[in-house]
């Protein structure tokens, strides 16, 4: 299977994609709690079915000491005891934010306020913004195509 277009040959795409990475760089150095950054990015490409980053995100987390156990049970969160209670309140967050579409209020008050228990407003700002773009690079890669099992953790930096 090969991609629908190549993100970065093309001078616009990889502008764009590089723009989007740098917000990724930003993301990524926030105080929110890397394990909850790779569960969240896990969980919303699950979601979206977005095979290119379920692999990244998965074997990444798994390159950072996660456990195959709570990386297999991402997407039955609801139903383990392996999760933190801030872990499941991301994961809600996330699972909310990814599915806007779905829900005529959007996320609920009840998800951000179980979200803002757990998380000080610099973190819930790095929650946001990492829904926001993981949805964005799912959506991308699914509309495109991009081919998922070759990934290998830290091949892009």
């Amino acid at each position: 299977m090969d991609a629908r277009m190549n993100l970065i040959a093309s001078p616009l795409s990889g502008a764009f994609m590089k723009h989007i990475n740098s917000a990724g760089k930003a993301l990524t150095g926030s105080t929110l709690p890397p394990a909850t950054q790779e569960l969240v990015k896990l969980r919303a490409s699950q979601i979206n079915g977005c095979g290119f980053c379920t692999d990244m995100h998965s074997k990444d987390a798994a390159a950072a000491g996660e456990s195959a156990t709570r990386l297999n049970l991402v997407a039955a969160w609801r139903e383990t005891t392996v999760f933190t209670e801030a872990e499941r309140a991301a994961l809600e967050l996330t699972e909310q934010g990814t599915r806007i579409a779905d829900a005529a209020g959007g996320v609920t008050d009840e998800a951000w306020e179980e979200a803002a228990r757990h998380y000080h407003e610099a973190q819930l700002a790095a929650l946001v913004g990492l829904i926001a773009l993981i949805n964005a690079y799912n959506r991308v890669n699914v509309i495109v195509r991009q081919p998922a099992g070759d990934y290998q953790p830290g091949m892009f930096g």
